[in-house]
């Protein structure tokens, strides 16, 4: 289904808080269709920015300790992290030239 790859609460904070890169976490769940169609979008950002940040996937239904800890109250949301600590976060399914904006920074 996606070429992303599949964080989870046992692996969250090894594969994101103290990963050295810029970490994408996409906060979704199956039955989300606005998640479903940002997905793809996310692939092909993470697909040209893959030297840049990487973009993992976090299913908030099966992983409730990690939503619940970082407020996910809306779905698909989208959170940046670096160094461990959140510095951006985008809610909502967008085009992707309004998320490639929202992320500039990131993929400068």
């Amino acid at each position: 289904m996606s070429n992303l790859k599949e964080v989870t609460d046992a692996n969250f904070e090894s594969e994101v808080l103290t990963s050295g890169k810029t970490v994408i976490v996409d906060f979704w769940a199956e039955w989300c269709a606005p998640c479903r169609a940002v997905g793809p979008i996310l692939e092909q950002i993470a697909g040209e920015n893959a030297d840049k940040v990487e973009i993992v996937k976090l299913n908030v239904d099966d992983n409730p300790q990690t939503a619940a800890k970082y407020q996910i109250t809306s779905i698909p949301a989208m959170k940046v992290y670096q160094g461990g600590d959140v510095v951006k976060t985008v809610i909502g399914a967008k085009p992707k030239p309004a998320l490639e904006s929202e992320l500039a920074a990131f993929l400068a």
